[in-house]
This record gives structure tokens, C-alpha cells and sequence, in this order.
């Protein structure tokens, strides 16, 4: 079985993630691709990201209905930051003839060095970094790189949502309507 893992806050989930995902479960020829959020992320120790339980509810509705698409639940559960060799050791407990991919954003490249036993996980799991330009190509130097083919970020949906913006097509549309009911991202509220 082929596996590729995908972490992080998903703060908001949105089209980006879910269009990079189905392109490695196709590319990579994967069985699934199981997302997992963070309630708290050791490199975001900072940032006030949305109640975890809502982000929970986001991810549930935006991968309703998507084949090939799996959410783990264990680090939104858990009290304190979570590290990817914990979910690494515990999902290879379980599927132990599995070969895992772990899929990270050209981003992450910088820190990850500074990832909690990167050598033990490095062995472990094959590293995906999802490229964004000539950039990626060079600091990716012994991964596996997929092209971005859309460029959106949480963080641009984020200041989008605080300026009354529109998320619309940048988001599922559930997700949109919970970001809305629940005022998500704004202060004061604004129609979404």
C-alpha cells in the first residue's frame, strides 16, 4: 500500500491543498493521502490559528465525498504540539508494510532541518515537496518535487475574510459557510 501523509493547520483548508493532494495521489500513484491536522504546529507556537475544532469541521467538510482522501484525527486530539515522527511511528505501527510519502510545501524546506529527529523520519518516510518555481528546484535537492499548479494560501483567504473580500472558488463552498457562520478570520464580521 502506498501512502502519503499531508499535516498541517489547515487554516482554512482550501482548493489549493485539495488540488496539490489529488495531484500526488495521481502522480505518486498512492492508495490514499491521509490529512492531518495539528492542533498546534511546534513551528507556529506564535500564531492564534481557528479553534481546532473548526478546523476539524472544515476538513470533515471538504473532504466529504473525496475519494482516495483520509482524515487522521490524533494530533487535532491531542494537548500540545504535535510532531510528525510521533504520527510517522504510531501510522507505520499500523500499516507496516506501507510506504509512506510525506508531503510538504517548498516552505517548509528551510526549517526542516529543525524538525523534531528529521534523521529518524527521514528514514521512515519519502519527502514530497510540493514546488513553487526555479526556487524549489534548487533548495529541493534530493526530493521528490510536484509542481503547484494554483497558487493560494490560507493566509490570503485569512486577510481576504478580515477585508470583507470574497473567498469564493478559493475555498469548497462548505467551507466557505462555515467560515461565515462561525465569523472566522474577521473583526468586526463582514458578509462573505
Amino acid at each position: 500500500m502506498r501512502l502519503a501523509l499531508y499535516g498541517g493547520t489547515f487554516d482554512p483548508i482550501h482548493h489549493g491543498h485539495l488540488v496539490l493532494a489529488r495531484d500526488a495521489l495521481e502522480m505518486l500513484k498512492l492508495d490514499r493521502v491521509i490529512f492531518i491536522p495539528t492542533a498546534l504546529s511546534p513551528h507556529k507556537l506564535a500564531t492564534n490559528p481557528a479553534p481546532s475544532s473548526l478546523r476539524h469541521e472544515m476538513l470533515v467538510a471538504a473532504l466529504a465525498d473525496e475519494p482516495g482522501f483520509d482524515l487522521d484525527e490524533s494530533e487535532i486530539q491531542a494537548p500540545g504540539p504535535s510532531y510528525a515522527i510521533d504520527t510517522v511511528e504510531r501510522l507505520r505501527a499500523r500499516h507496516p508494510d506501507a510506504h509512506f510519502s510525506y508531503l510538504i510545501g517548498a516552505d517548509n524546506l528551510r526549517e526542516l532541518h529543525t524538525w523534531r529527529r528529521i534523521d529518524d523520519l527521514r528514514g521512515l518516510v519519502e519527502f514530497v515537496v510540493f514546488g513553487r518555481g526555479a526556487a524549489t528546484e534548487e533548495g529541493a535537492a534530493g526530493f521528490q518535487v510536484l509542481p503547484r499548479r494554483i497558487d493560494i494560501s490560507a493566509t490570503e483567504i485569512r486577510t481576504r475574510v478580515a477585508r470583507g473580500e470574497s473567498i469564493r472558488y478559493l475555498v469548497p463552498e462548505p467551507v466557505r459557510s462555515l467560515i461565515a457562520a462561525h465569523h472566522l478570520y474577521q473583526d468586526p464580521p463582514h458578509r462573505l
